[in-house]
């Protein structure tokens, strides 16, 4: 018999490839062989495919089966592929006319009862389909809401083998009765800044931070507030934008997040263990590399708590996305590059017992355990964070003042998204959008410099600032200035921002928000 083909795409990091899968009946005994790099998931489609055709009474060919997934050298996994392999073997027998599978992708997992089951990746292989040009998809009927986030495609929605069969004879299954969309509900336990008792100073370090998108690292004994503040910066950025949705719902669609509420349009907010392994970090795999912590924060927040206590080779390995905003993973048989555009929080304490230097308290700790904790978070890492806050108790009379509760999340976003607007427009003709996204030397090439520059100088002649310093303290600057309302930072705004990046006393400094 002629070899028939049908459709499905592989995918490698969020970067998806057409693959044609072509099956060839006849040439030997009767047994099934899968050709093309697949990997075990892939591998084991054989036996998937062929019990669930039996269980519909289908019938599967008595006769050597050959399944070739082309292009050879590309390496393929994940068990998404069933369908298309079922198509392909059943139009190479001559079930229903070949020429349906010309343009179209098949997505889904096939159980042994002939159930379509959902897949990994489903929302950046549709991407991938559609800039190929295709127009029709069928997918698990459970993950049609996602399917329908791609704007130019014909879906069909198949939760058997039945229902496929329907839809490649020509007699699709009837779609779902549309529903109304709901409101979406408010999340319980809503985490708002006025849960923060006092601490002023570390909330104005935690708005500049939301504002230019900058890295921010809060220092200071434990229950002082260094967590409460990380997870509510989330809640002050502002909504993404339709691209940075898509961007950011296809990497959590990758990473087998449902999706079943449409695009995500807040920024996503990862707070791994600090036991967590360098692949669940930075995205790892055995054949092809899966996203990591780095990457599902992508457009969001990443806290590593309790910073130290992280392994020196996961610390480190965030330098580089820290600069280039993405992660490239190589591997024996493929190269996969993810987004990684995420803001990091470090949050620590001064030493083991969390004691060192805070008045009224006894630390245990050696001078050198204390020294050695410091170091855990080498300086490189530290070079790239660009806001430091120290933390300090809140003194009995100062804790009474502060109970009545502090600015809501709701009034300071309105701050931040005014400051974010001002950096929109500024930014526009060189194609950034925030003040931490400006590469240094656009910064002192095409911004004007904030007034005050010989600050700058003073620091880096007393050797307080690196070249990577200054810019940070450029950026923070600009972002002062943003809150403030001005269009050129002043003296002032260059004062505070050094006061920030080297973890002063904001209240001795004066904040900034003339």
């Amino acid at each position: 018999m002629t070899p028939a083909r049908a459709f499905s795409v592989a995918l490698v990091g969020v970067e998806g490839t057409i693959v044609e899968v072509e099956a060839a009946i006849g040439g030997g005994l009767p047994r099934m062989v899968i050709v093309g790099l697949a990997d075990a998931a892939l591998a084991e489609a054989r036996e998937r495919c062929r019990a669930a055709v039996h269980a519909h009474g289908l019938g599967w060919p008595a006769q050597l089966v050959t399944v070739n997934l082309s292009p050879a050298t590309l390496p393929k996994a994940g068990s998404h592929f069933d369908l298309a392999i079922v198509a392909a073997v059943a139009a190479a027998d001559a079930k229903f006319d070949r020429a349906v599978l010309e343009r179209m992708v098949l997505f889904g997992e096939l159980g042994l009862d002939g159930r379509v089951r959902p897949v990994r990746g489903l929302l950046p292989a549709l991407l991938a389909a559609l800039s190929a040009g295709f127009a029709t998809a069928v997918v698990p009927a459970a993950q049609l809401a996602e399917a329908k986030l791609v704007d130019g495609l014909t879906l069909w929605g198949v939760n058997d083998l039945l229902d496929l069969v329907a839809v490649l004879v020509g007699e699709p299954p009837k779609p779902p009765p549309a529903t109304e969309p709901s409101a979406a509900a408010e999340p319980a336990g809503v985490k708002d800044l006025s849960d923060v008792v006092g601490q002023l100073a570390a909330k104005w370090a935690v708005e500049v931070a939301a504002a230019g998108r900058h890295h921010l690292y809060l220092h200071g004994p434990p229950g002082v507030g260094k967590t409460l503040l990380a997870e509510r910066l989330p809640g002050i950025l502002p909504d993404l934008d339709k691209a940075e949705s898509l961007e950011v719902s296809a990497i959590h669609s990758l990473a087998g997040l449902p999706l079943d509420g449409g695009l995500i349009r807040r920024p996503p907010y990862a707070d791994p263990h600090h036991t967590a392994s360098l692949a669940s970090i930075v995205g790892g795999g055995a054949r092809i590399a899966q996203p990591g912590s780095i990457s599902r924060a992508h457009r969001g927040v990443l806290f590593l708590d309790e910073a130290p206590e992280f392994s020196p080779r996961v610390l480190e390995a965030l330098r580089v996305p820290l600069e280039s905003g993405r992660v490239v993973l190589g591997r024996a048989l493929a190269q996969a590059t993810y987004p990684a555009s995420f803001q990091l929080v470090l949050a620590s304490n001064p030493c083991p017992c969390g004691n060192a230097g805070t008045p009224g308290t006894q630390c245990v700790c050696a001078p050198m355990a204390v020294r050695r904790y410091g170091e855990r978070v080498s300086g490189p890492i530290l070079d790239r964070i660009d806001i430091r806050h120290h933390l300090r108790p809140m003194s009995r009379s100062y804790l009474k003042a502060a109970l009545g509760g502090g600015e809501p999340s709701a009034v300071v976003a309105a701050r931040v998204a005014e400051a974010r607007d001002r950096q929109r427009h500024r930014l526009a003709p060189y194609g950034w959008s925030t003040n931490g996204e400006v590469p240094g030397p656009a910064l002192r090439r095409r911004l004007p410099l904030p007034h005050g520059s010989d600050l700058l100088d003073e620091a880096v002649a007393r050797g307080r600032l690196s070249a990577r310093g200054v810019d940070k303290v450029i950026r923070i600057s600009w972002t002062l200035a943003d809150l403030a309302g001005v269009d050129r930072p002043e003296r002032d705004h260059l004062h505070t921002a050094l006061a920030m990046r080297h973890g002063l006393d904001l209240t001795e400094v004066g904040s900034g928000r003339a």
